[in-house]
């Protein structure tokens, strides 16, 4: 498997003296060779460990072995194409949180709209500043880990709100069980009042 992960001379001074931050991993997906190697080495410079997928396919066994941040979709995929290769990923359920960003051509405004009605976060287009791009990157990593944090903050109150439901329910069968005792309790008093009478009065 292919991955770039190591730190250049600025990381360090970053980290130095200081808890690293996670590195946020990135899956890029380039059929050329050279765009894959140079692209994951300017990514691994600005922190990002890096893994690296020749077409949609072998990018399916990379994200079965380790999850990722943000994927990076060359528009130019011509054994699985890039919006068909999103969707494969989405349809098996190894995108999680990533962001996905296409990588389109000057040329290619048509494939970009098409992309991003099918669900892709953003895009860029080539040649591209990679310092700019990984703001934006950090931009959508940001973005989706705020999304996660409220889904999952959604999910505890809804837990919450279902224990509370099932205690106020208890609560209601256990009043219902003690009026039921009460009416129990009134109508025998009634009963021994009434055959007390009874007795009184036949003794009169």
């Amino acid at each position: 498997m292919q991955f770039f992960s190591a730190m250049d001379s600025r990381d360090s001074d970053k980290t130095e003296g200081a808890r690293p931050l996670r590195r946020r991993r990135l899956l890029l997906i380039d059929e050329d060779d050279t765009a894959r190697s140079v692209i994951g080495r300017r990514f691994s410079h600005l922190h990002y460990d890096v893994a690296l997928a020749e077409n949609g396919f072998v990018a399916l066994n990379r994200l079965l072995a380790r999850p990722v941040d943000v994927i990076l979709i060359d528009m130019g995929l011509a054994v699985l194409p890039a919006i068909a290769t999103m969707r494969k990923i989405r349809g098996a359920g190894l995108s999680g949180q990533a962001s996905f960003v296409m990588i389109a051509g000057r040329q290619d405004s048509g494939g970009v709209v098409e992309a991003l009605e099918a669900g892709a976060d953003d895009y860029v287009t080539k040649p591209f500043d990679f310092d700019v791009l990984d703001a934006r990157l950090r931009h959508l990593c940001q973005r989706a880990g705020e999304i996660d944090a409220l889904t999952r903050h959604n999910a505890e109150l809804d837990a919450r709100i279902a224990r509370r439901a099932v205690e106020l329910g208890e609560t209601r069968d256990a009043l219902q069980e003690l009026q039921a005792d009460r009416a129990r309790l009134v109508s025998s008093i009634q009963a021994l009042n009434d055959e007390i009478m009874r007795l009184s009065a036949g003794r009169a």
